[in-house]
């Protein structure tokens, strides 16, 4: 996680807290990225193609390639989209099987779904329509979201069981970035 904060974070990396990474943007807690993972593990069946909304950094992204034949990440802020294509590229990343993109992920990146698995690291008020499109039958989608009549984020888990059909469950609460 060193690897992913500013030098002169480098000390905190490893402690239990998220720590800013620029343009008013945070990596996440090491046991909320885990514990986002072990859900998103859970429930997607295969594990061949995964969509990350929000690269930030980069240092989930560079966790879910060790765990998915391809991982696609998309980052709205171009200054982090940016640094986070030179980390993973040090870092020897930069493959077929991992695919960054600067856009709005809230329209996901279709040109290479379905997905698996969607992992989401901004929260926002509802998942957008274009997650829940991109997801393949069989697949898990995990998001912090902001539920009706609820104080703040909790973690939401979505399988896609049939073309029309969708299950819900919410995990606990959760704080992140929000999702624009």
């Amino acid at each position: 996680r060193h690897v992913f904060v500013d030098s002169a974070l480098a000390q905190q990396a490893y402690e239990d807290t998220a720590l800013p990474i620029g343009l008013g943007q945070t990596i996440s807690k090491p046991s909320v990225v885990g514990r986002m993972i072990s859900l998103l593990l859970e429930g997607a069946h295969p594990r061949r193609h995964c969509l990350e909304i929000g690269t930030g950094c980069g240092y989930q992204a560079a966790l879910l390639v060790r765990l998915f034949q391809r991982v696609v990440s998309i980052e709205r802020l171009e200054g982090l989209h940016t640094r986070a294509v030179q980390t993973l590229s040090q870092m020897g990343h930069a493959s077929p099987h991992l695919r960054l993109y600067h856009g709005d992920g809230m329209l996901g990146v279709p040109q290479w779904g379905p997905y698996d698995a969607i992992i989401s690291a901004a929260g926002g008020d509802e998942v957008p329509p274009a997650w829940l499109q991109q997801l393949a039958v069989g697949g898990r989608l995990v998001a912090p979201t902001q539920l009706p009549g609820q104080a703040g984020q909790s973690l939401l888990v979505i399988d896609r069981v049939a073309h029309d059909r969708y299950t819900r469950q919410v995990f606990e609460q959760v704080q992140f970035v929000p999702l624009k």
